[in-house]
């Protein structure tokens, strides 16, 4: 049944991919009225975390980011989509790095340093690592949690790999950063998914007690890798500026925790900022603090 579906949906993706952007656009609108006003899809789900994370806000405010998210998670999808066969001049015009941080990437190159780089799901987290791959020195490797859909997974990893990102599965990390320690990498931790509560470091995000994973701390910590924060901001609607930051030198000098608190705070300040292209539909908040 599942490469029935997919083998049904390959053509209507790749046809999508080919619209120009003016007709894709027009195609996520429709696809958000639907989703919005015809489906509700998960908006208990939003409207119960945005309520939690801004409890200062008015009904009326969180049902104006509740809206302007779901338009943007159409975009999203159909941004995905266009993965497949978008040019790298129209990848690099469409999402690119701002001057002084492509020159600091650089010069970490330069030096042969290797780096971990942090994100979230925030704007749109695919595009930046094509654009990164497009743009800077260093192997990017990303980590990544393999779909079920054997078929569909397969179509993600083309649309991520296309301009030479290299791809890791999770349960793989430890072992494929020691492999690659030869090279000048990045490997990139998508690092605001839910990890199971006994196993997670607990600190207060968009004010809820909320779980974070150890794994870019503790992998950070033992190969002593400079941390850097990458910021994927919205400038309008299909653009999108990169900024990074060296946010931790020397993990290894860093006491445990600390490093897990500062990447979620410094994702806390852009969602606050920009809170309308942040994953909001994903049951973040889904486990309890063990007692």
């Amino acid at each position: 049944m599942s490469a029935l579906i997919y083998f049904i949906s390959l053509p209507v993706i790749y046809l999508l991919s080919l619209l120009p952007f003016p007709l894709l656009y027009l195609f996520s609108d429709f696809v958000f009225f639907l989703f919005y006003y015809v489906i509700g899809y998960r908006k208990d789900v939003v409207t119960k975390n945005l309520t939690n994370a801004f409890p200062e806000k008015s009904s009326a405010e969180i049902a104006s980011i509740r809206k302007a998210f779901f338009k943007y998670l159409c975009d999203l999808f159909i941004e995905t989509f266009k993965t497949l066969t978008i040019s790298k001049k129209q990848m690099l015009r469409h999402c690119y790095f701002n001057e002084a941080s492509e020159k600091m990437l650089a010069e970490l190159y330069e030096q042969h340093q290797s780096v971990i780089l942090v994100l979230g799901h925030y704007g749109n987290w695919e595009w930046a690592g094509n654009s990164f791959s497009l743009l800077c020195k260093q192997k990017l490797h990303v980590i990544y949690h393999p779909l079920r859909n054997t078929y569909f997974d397969g179509l993600m990893y083309r649309m991520r790999s296309r301009f030479g990102t290299g791809l890791i599965p999770m349960k793989q990390t430890f072992k494929a950063m020691l492999a690659n320690r030869k090279e000048v990498t990045a490997t990139a931790f998508i690092a605001d998914q839910t990890p199971q509560p006994d196993n997670a470091y607990w600190t207060m995000f968009l004010n809820q007690e909320t779980p974070v994973f150890k794994g870019t701390e503790v992998i950070a910590r033992k190969l002593n890798l400079p941390i850097v924060y990458v910021n994927v901001k919205r400038v309008r609607r299909g653009f999108y500026e990169l900024s990074a930051e060296l946010l931790v030198a020397t993990p290894g000098e860093m006491a445990d925790g600390e490093i897990s608190k500062l990447h979620t705070k410094r994702l806390e300040q852009d969602i606050i900022e920009q809170p309308e292209i942040w994953l909001w539909s994903h049951k973040r908040w889904k486990h309890k603090r063990p007692a």
